[in-house]
C-alpha cells in the first residue's frame, strides 16, 4: 500500500484545524488523497473571538496544492453546532469516515485560584466538544458499519502537571470516553484511539519561562514540530489500522510511545475484612513501595526527543 492509499476519498473532519498541531493533520489528510473538513471557530487560546478566515486559509493551502477541503467555523461546545459540522461533512461529500477531535483551549491556573469559569470553559471545549463531535458522528458511522475516532489528549491528564487542573481532567477524561466509544461501538466496526501530543503549537506557546527549569522545557518543546504527529494520525484514519481501537499513544518528536492504561498493581486481603488499624499497620507497608510520586510528565520523559 502506497502512502496515497491509506485515506483516499476517505471523509475526515478535524476539529481546531485552522492552526498547529490540527492544520497539519488536514494538510496531511489532503495530500494522501481524503477530502478533509477544516474546523476552526478562529479563537484566541483563550477561547475569544471568533474568525472563519483560520480554517479557510487552510483549505485554501490544500485547495492550491491539489486536494479537496472545505471550511468550518462552527464551536465543538455546542451540541447542535457539531452536527452542523458532521453534516456539513456528508452533504458536501456523501459520508463521513473520520472525526479527529483535536480543537482545544487553555485556562492555566493553579487549582486553588481557578474560578469556576475557568474550569467550565475548558470542559466545554475539551471533553463536552469530544462528546458532542463523536456523538454526532456515531450514527452515520453505525449505518455505514465503519468508521474512525482520534482522539487528542495529553500527558498532563496521562501523567500529571501543574496549574491545569482543568485541562489535565479533560484530558483523562477524553481518555476514558475513548475507551467507551471503542467498547461500546466495536459491533458496528467503529474504533476510537488517542494520541497524546508533544509539539510545539500554539496552544503551549503561552508556557511561562519565568525559571531556568521553564526555559530549557520549552526550548525542548521547540525541537519538536507538530507536523511530526500527522503521520500516526493519518494511519488510524486508514483501513490499515482496523484492528486498532481503545489504545493511547503517544508522538515526541520521531517518538511514537503505546501508553498504559490503569490496571491493579499490588492487592491484599483478609478473611476477618479490614479495620482502619489493619489497613495502617498492613495494607500501607505492602502498598508503599509501589506508589506513585507525583511526578510531572518531564519527569517522566526526561531525555532529549530523538
Amino acid at each position: 500500500m502506497s502512502n496515497a492509499d491509506f485515506v483516499k476519498d476517505k471523509v475526515v473532519l478535524v476539529t481546531g484545524a485552522g492552526g498547529g498541531i490540527g492544520r497539519d493533520f488536514a494538510l496531511a489528510l489532503a495530500r494522501e488523497g481524503a477530502r478533509v473538513v477544516v474546523n476552526d471557530l478562529g479563537v484566541s487560546i483563550e477561547g475569544t473571538g471568533q474568525d472563519l478566515s483560520r480554517a479557510q486559509a487552510v483549505v485554501d493551502e490544500i485547495n492550491a496544492a491539489g486536494g479537496i477541503a472545505v471550511a468550518n467555523g462552527d464551536s465543538v461546545s455546542d451540541w447542535d453546532a457539531a452536527n452542523r459540522m458532521v453534516t456539513q461533512a456528508v452533504d458536501t461529500f456523501g459520508r463521513i469516515d473520520c472525526v479527529i477531535n483535536n480543537a482545544g483551549i487553555l485556562r492555566d491556573r493553579f487549582f486553588h485560584n481557578m474560578s469556576v469559569e475557568e474550569w467550565r470553559a475548558v470542559i466545554d471545549v475539551h471533553l463536552n466538544g469530544t462528546f458532542y463531535v463523536s456523538r454526532a458522528a456515531a450514527p452515520h458511522f453505525k449505518a455505514q458499519q465503519s468508521g474512525s475516532y482520534v482522539h487528542m489528549v495529553s500527558t498532563s491528564g496521562l501523567i500529571g502537571n501543574f496549574g491545569q487542573a482543568n485541562y489535565s481532567a479533560a484530558k483523562l477524561g477524553i481518555a476514558a470516553l475513548s475507551k467507551s466509544i471503542a467498547m461500546d461501538m466495536s459491533k458496528f466496526n467503529v474504533r476510537s484511539n488517542c494520541i497524546s501530543p508533544f509539539a510545539w503549537s500554539r496552544m503551549i506557546g503561552s508556557m511561562p519561562t519565568e525559571t531556568p527549569e521553564q526555559k530549557a522545557r520549552v526550548e525542548r518543546l521547540q525541537k519538536m514540530e507538530t507536523h511530526k504527529i500527522a503521520p500516526l494520525a493519518v494511519f488510524l484514519a486508514s483501513d490499515a489500522a482496523a484492528d486498532v481501537s481503545g489504545q493511547i499513544f503517544a508522538v515526541r518528536a520521531n517518538e511514537i510511545f503505546l501508553m498504559s492504561q490503569i490496571r491493579p498493581l499490588r492487592g491484599m486481603h483478609t478473611a476477618e475484612g479490614w479495620t482502619p488499624q489493619t489497613v495502617a499497620e498492613r495494607v500501607l507497608p505492602a502498598l508503599r513501595p509501589s506508589f506513585f510520586k507525583l511526578d510531572r510528565s518531564q519527569d517522566v520523559f526526561d531525555w532529549d526527543p530523538v
